[in-house]
């Protein structure tokens, strides 16, 4: 067999496991937790960081805090393109806006309550112009957890049907923290009738 047919099939089997162990249920519960504490662990360490908002005051940062991780809350939503893409301006909790493109419509289901979340892609020239902006609210909202939603990172996937939610994954933007950032709040298509009990909670001075 020719060296070259044999890289393509090692990349192509690299692909297909990379891409089977990435799905909801193809990972252990040891070992999603054990992401989900070093995810955690991270973040801590990055809002240390220069610009972010626990700089230089570190004796005084106490760590996030978080719902206990939830497999259940890591969820396969499918993905619903949009026709007809539309600009959307998202006020900011300092009284400007921002500037997005709708993405796609992510449908997925929490203790049988049917869900939508409105996917937006970045507009504003600079590093993150085309990245995809998910902001939700829900039902623990101004009680466990940060009153003007949270944020979901995710990638986009071209020609994919479905993406993952992950909601253990889900943290406050930098205003929660400091009324120095400007951070928009969620389209109200984004607020969920549902208590999403997963991710970062209050943050507790």
């Amino acid at each position: 067999m020719k060296l070259s047919r044999v890289i393509t099939i090692v990349v192509i089997v690299s692909i297909i496991g990379f891409v089977f162990y990435s799905l909801p249920g193809n990972q252990s519960n040891e070992a999603y937790l054990e992401e989900i504490k070093q995810h955690r662990e991270e973040k801590d360490k990055l809002l240390l960081n220069e610009g972010a908002p626990f700089e230089g005051k570190g004796d005084e940062f106490k760590g996030l805090q978080y719902f206990d991780p939830d497999p259940d809350f890591r969820i396969s939503a499918k993905l619903q393109p949009v026709n007809g893409k539309k600009v959307v301006l998202l006020a900011t909790n300092d009284g400007l806006e921002n500037k997005y493109l709708e993405y796609a419509y992510a449908d997925f289901a929490i203790n049988n309550v049917k869900c939508r979340l409105l996917i937006l892609e970045v507009m504003e020239n600079g590093p993150n112009r085309g990245a995809l902006f998910l902001a939700f609210a829900d039902e623990t909202s101004t009680k466990e957890t940060y009153g003007a939603g949270r944020y979901l990172d995710i990638k986009k996937v071209p020609g994919s049907t479905s993406i993952l939610l992950d909601f253990n994954k889900a943290y406050n933007p930098y205003c929660a923290y400091s009324d120095k950032f400007s951070c928009p709040f969620p389209p109200r298509e984004n607020v969920l009738n549902v208590a999403i009990r997963a991710g970062e909670k209050n943050y507790q001075k």
